[in-house]
């Protein structure tokens, strides 16, 4: 799996049963043993059996977003996967980082912990919500939120799909000017907060205090930031993330810079319940192959080409 793309994704990938596929590894079940021990509750049965208002909790999602994309992981590593870059959607590069060795799931779980429970007092405080715009152009998002008070682009997810964040009123006429200039569709998410917005202040306060508590560290891997469109040093990564929760997700921008670099990924994988990032990979690069995890199927062919490829690597 030589030049690979590992892809991490956020919340919003939930899925009811989303870990019923990894019961079968032992690696798998450890990875949530060792979750439910951190956190004191048993996460492997909220994703395994959990219902989907259970899941849609900010405070209990990114957790569970998290640790199965961390349990799915392991499993390919365990198979021999390798990769060259390692990135994440929002919440996704906490499991990036984990991925790349610089920060240790435990202290992935406890961060993550204090960040869901903190975007979610602040949605409370601060009611807000958000939508896709569908098939515009970013610049044209960009000055139709300009030109309307309380409302940001929050995600650049792909060409021609554009969230924008920010309170109810705004993102409603937001949306409805977007659609006057010739937005396909405009999506309203079933969101309660306005993510990625400087509505998330009180939250990035928060997040700071439990990331400054933590050791980051050098890793094995490359983490690429899709806030920053660039690999931060690691001790730029408490500011980073903490910024995060109030900057725009700059997904297309992002993976457009990686695929332009000299030692170019040849292929991605999305690790992690879903599919939602292979379908804006297509659209972004569409030459670049890409697979899911997100079911049992899936999983069982990248396993496959990982296997295949370890045992390769060792014959020679």
């Amino acid at each position: 799996m030589a030049g690979m793309l590992i892809l991490f994704p956020g919340q919003g990938s939930q899925q009811e049963g989303m870990a019923e596929h990894l019961w079968e590894h032992a690696i798998a079940r450890e990875t949530f043993a060792e979750a439910s021990q951190v956190l004191g509750w048993d996460i492997g049965e909220l994703c395994r059996h959990g219902s989907m208002e259970e899941l849609t909790r900010t405070d209990r999602t990114q957790l569970a977003v998290l640790t199965c994309s961390v349990a799915t992981w392991r499993v390919l590593e365990d198979a021999g996967a390798t990769f060259v870059t390692a990135a994440g959607h929002s919440l996704g590069e906490y499991s990036a980082l984990v991925a790349t060795g610089h920060l240790s799931f435990e202290d992935a779980l406890r961060v993550v912990e204090v960040r869901g429970r903190a975007m979610q007092a602040c949605a409370e405080e601060r009611p807000g919500t958000m939508a896709a715009v569908i098939g515009l152009e970013d610049a044209a998002v960009e000055e139709v939120c300009a030109a309307i008070p309380d409302v940001w682009v929050a995600n650049y997810n792909s060409p021609g799909q554009v969230v924008i964040s920010g309170s109810p009123d705004s993102v409603k006429a937001a949306g409805e000017a977007a659609s006057s200039r010739g937005a396909k569709r405009v999506i309203p998410l079933p969101v309660a907060g306005a993510f990625h917005t400087p509505f998330m202040a009180g939250a990035a306060e928060a997040l700071a205090q439990a990331l400054g508590a933590v050791e980051f560290k050098a890793g094995a891997g490359r983490f690429f930031s899709t806030t920053e469109m660039r690999e931060p040093e690691t001790g730029e990564l408490p500011t980073v993330l903490a910024r995060q929760l109030m900057s725009p997700v700059r997904f297309t921008q992002s993976m457009q810079t990686l695929l332009q670099e000299e030692q170019a990924p040849v292929a991605a994988v999305e690790v992690g319940p879903g599919n939602v990032l292979t379908g804006l990979m297509k659209r972004i690069a569409r030459d670049l192959p890409v697979a899911p995890t997100g079911d049992g199927e899936a999983l069982r062919v990248v396993l496959a080409e990982a296997t295949w490829s370890r045992d390769t690597a060792k014959s020679k």
